[in-house]
C-alpha cells in the first residue's frame, strides 16, 4: 500500500488499495478473493464500496482505519458514539453494509447514534434505513481517482508504443504530467488489475 500518496491528503486517509489492483500482483483471482476474505474475517482489513462504480472496491486495514477515524474525532461531540462503532462493529465486520435492523438491535445503536455515525462519515446513506460502511474524508480521494487524467495517460503511452506494447519495468520509470495526481506505478496495477492491458508485457487491448 505503500503507493497510496499520503501527502496528497495531508495524511487524513488510511492508505486505500483498489481491489482489483491486487489482481495485478497475483493473477489467480479466487486465491485473492480467498486471502482478503480470510483477512476480513480474522478483523485486519475492512472493504468499501467507493460509490462511483458497483464494482469499485477499496481496502483498508482495520487498524490503520481506526487511527485516521480517532485522528479525525478528536475534540469533536460524536466522539463517543464512533468509539461505541469501532469497538462493537469493526472487530467482527464482514459486511459492506448495514440495515437499520441490525444497527439497532444487533448493535444496540440509537437513531440519533446512527445519525451521529453518518455525520462523522464512518457511515453513509445507502438508501432508506440502510447506509455503507465509509472512509471518513475519502471523497477527495474519490474525486481524484475519478477526475485523476493517470488511467488514460498510461493508457495512452501503451497505445503509442511499438505494436501497441511495452515492458512493464519500463513504463513505470515514465514521466506523467502535472495534473496526474496518483503515482504511475498505482495507475500501472489499476490498468492490470482492471483488465485494461494484457500482462506481463503491457498489451492494450481493444
Amino acid at each position: 500500500m505503500t503507493l497510496f500518496p499520503r501527502k496528497l491528503f495531508n495524511d487524513a486517509l488510511p492508505q486505500i488499495v483498489l481491489k482489483h489492483q491486487l489482481y495485478s500482483i497475483h493473477n489467480d483471482r479466487t486465491q485473492v478473493d480467498r486471502q482478503l476474505s480470510d483477512l476480513r474475517e480474522q478483523g485486519e482489513l475492512l472493504m468499501f464500496q467507493l460509490g462511483f462504480d458497483s464494482e469499485a472496491f477499496g481496502l483498508v486495514f482495520s487498524a490503520d482505519y481506526k487511527a485516521k477515524v480517532l485522528a479525525g474525532e478528536e475534540g469533536r461531540g460524536t466522539r463517543g458514539t464512533v468509539d461505541k462503532f469501532l469497538e462493537k462493529v469493526l472487530p467482527s465486520c464482514n459486511d459492506l453494509s448495514f440495515n437499520k435492523d441490525k444497527m439497532l438491535k444487533e448493535f444496540r445503536f440509537t437513531d440519533s447514534e446512527i445519525t451521529q455515525l453518518v455525520k462523522s462519515g464512518v457511515l453513509t446513506v445507502r438508501d432508506a434505513g440502510s447506509w455503507w460502511l465509509s472512509i471518513p474524508n475519502s471523497g477527495r480521494f474519490t474525486k481524484y481517482l475519478i477526475q485523476d487524467p493517470g488511467r488514460k495517460a498510461v493508457l495512452g503511452m501503451v497505445k503509442k508504443s511499438k505494436y501497441n506494447e511495452v515492458l512493464k519495468a519500463e513504463l513505470e520509470e515514465r514521466q506523467t504530467n502535472s495534473q496526474v495526481k496518483f503515482q504511475i506505478k498505482y495507475h500501472i496495477h489499476d490498468i492490470i488489475g482492471a483488465e485494461l492491458v494484457e500482462w506481463s508485457i503491457l498489451r492494450f487491448t481493444e
